[in-house]
């Protein structure tokens, strides 16, 4: 789940309370604090809720939830004049596409961040590492509408973000940091999508990398924003980009999106959507009879507009284009009892009752957090479906036999359960390069080899100085804290550097491995420091 970094001074500002009673009922509105510092927050959110993304999001959502500004909020759309046109070719290669014009932003270096953070986390929450959606978001300074969005050779060049020479888009899926690690979204296309003004100049090359000459600073005033992929999603993660916006300040254009055919499409749509939802739903769910004022109000708090209809046994509810997660009317009937509070709701016991005691492997579980913990990493909990890709081409590893397959996977990135841990950690470093290092993350989870649940623990760290000691005395710690005799010799697992790699032996078995990984590994996830990590076998 991401986790979302505040800074208490923006925090404070746009949500017009303190910080100690934002960080006090923050955890009511379905958020876990990971830790409080001494200029910021870091809060955990669920992936169903990337309109909490960034302390915009955050901020709005508190201001209803306590009371300060209620109901819907409304963000004006001006016609900009402004048009994009697609090229017949592009329909082939990523054919959504919405775009935005924002101005009167007045930048900070935290705002700024704030947004490239909300960008890299919508392009894992709902982009699926981009494949889905990609955004871009460019300073309008040096741009001359209108704008193109076509498929061109892979022999075009231009300078891509944080490079200062002209690289073709073969070159930069080869070579760049961005490019390497995106590079698969793109495999078996002839052509590929770029986003050019009139005068040729270019803005992005989705899903991979703006141009420079677009870098957004302090100093910029006006975006352009592109939002690509390949469905309605993108029409979402725009919504939620411009309103963020919108909370500091700008003002939100409409572009207009001109097809091949002739047909156009305005965007962004921020107009709200509407749902009916029977007081049948809410009563049963919530287990408690609300007033219709009650419901009415909670609503409000949670930033719908709501009336009642049908003397009170139906509810017409506007829901706001930025909120994701609202597929159901479940999912309203749930924000209703979050805005009620759930600790106002009178808990009952199980009308059976039964004795448990601790499973051996939780137990496990649970002294192996204590311990990663203390030695100062950070839980992570991964998904446990990964691609062969990840798994193995860019850890350096041959691929096995004993690999259990999804037999109907919906997605490239999801073929495969994982049978080491190790892959994900790295995976998470390269989606957390926004933040500051050292890094040291650890997992206690299953995998599956042979089709066999095993539980393993796994831990890595990345920064400038990691290597191999490092990672031996994490290892040494883990074992004399669980008393157990172990022994390493010389390996050949090809993730790691040769002479800097070991296995891990007990009572003369193979448990695991350690060292510090090569950097060919490195550059596959998109990283460029040195990481150093190790993966245990706990089953026995």
């Amino acid at each position: 789940m991401p986790i979302i970094t505040l800074q208490y001074e923006d925090l404070e500002s746009l949500t017009k309370a303190d910080k100690d009673t934002i960080i006090d009922r923050v955890p009511m509105i379905g958020a876990d604090i990971e830790r409080i510092e001494k200029e910021a927050i870091d809060i955990e959110f669920f992936p169903d809720r990337p309109d909490l993304y960034s302390v915009e999001g955050v901020a709005r959502a508190m201001r209803g939830f306590m009371n300060i500004e209620t109901g819907l909020c409304q963000y004006e759309v001006t016609p900009s004049g402004v048009h994009i046109e697609l090229e017949e070719g592009i329909k082939d290669v990523r054919p959504v596409i919405g775009c935005a014009i924002v101005r009167g932003i007045n930048f900070t270096s935290s705002s700024i961040k704030s947004l490239m953070d909300l960008q890299e986390d919508l392009h894992w929450g709902l982009g699926r590492n981009r494949k889905k959606v990609s955004i871009g978001v460019h300073d309008m300074t040096n741009l001359k509408p209108p704008f193109k969005y076509q498929a061109v050779s892979p022999d075009f060049e231009f300078v891509p973000l944080d490079f200062t020479e002209p690289m073709t888009m073969d070159e930069i899926l080869e070579k760049h940091p961005k490019g390497v690690r995106f590079a698969n979204i793109l495999e078996g296309m002839e052509k590929y999508p770029l986003i050019t003004d009139s005068e040729g100049n270019v803005l992005s090359f989705p899903p991979i990398i703006n141009g420079t000459l677009t870098r957004v600073e302090e100093s910029t005033t006006d975006l352009f924003v592109d939002v690509t992929g390949l469905g309605d999603a993108v029409y979402t993660a725009l919504s939620i980009v411009v309103s963020a916006l919108a909370e500091r300040g700008g003002k939100i254009e409409s572009v207009k999106v001109v097809y091949p055919d002739g047909t156009e499409k305005v965007t962004p749509d921020m107009t709200p959507r509407t749902l009916k939802v029977p007081r049948s739903d809410i009563d049963s769910l919530i287990g408690i009879e609300l007033t219709d004022d009650e419901i009415v109000n909670e609503l409000k708090r949670m930033r719908f507009d709501a009336n009642v209809l049908e003397d009170g046994e139906m509810f017409e509810i506007s829901v706001p284009t930025y909120r994701a997660d609202i597929l159901h009317n479940y999912d309203i009937v749930e924000d209703i009892a979050i805005g009620y509070g759930f600790d106002k709701i009178k808990s009952e016991f199980p009308k059976s009752a039964t004795i448990g005691c601790a499973h051996p492997i939780s137990i496990t579980r649970g002294i192996m957090r204590e311990i990663m913990v203390s030695l100062g990493y950070s839980e992570v909990m991964p998904f446990t479906l990964t691609s062969q890709k990840v798994h193995f081409e860019w850890m350096n590893r041959e691929e096995t036999d004993d690999v259990t397959f999804v037999l109907h996977p919906i997605s490239e990135d999801q073929t495969m359960v994982r049978t080491t841990i190790l892959p994900n950690l790295i995976e998470i470093f390269s989606l957390n390069q926004h933040h500051e290092l050292p890094q040291r993350l650890f997992e206690v989870g299953e995998v599956v080899v042979n089709s066999k649940n095993r539980l393993h623990l796994a831990a890595a760290s990345i920064h400038a100085q990691a290597n191999f000691t490092e990672i031996r005395e994490v290892l040494d710690a883990v074992m004399r804290e669980r008393d157990i005799e172990y022994e390493v010799i010389v390996s050949d697992d090809p993730a790691f550097i040769e002479g800097r790699r070991a296995d891990i032996l007990v009572n003369g078995e193979k448990v695991g491995m350690m060292g510090e990984l090569y950097p060919e590994v490195i550059i596959n996830f998109g990283l460029g420091q040195p990481i150093v990590g190790f993966e245990i076998d706990l089953t026995e």
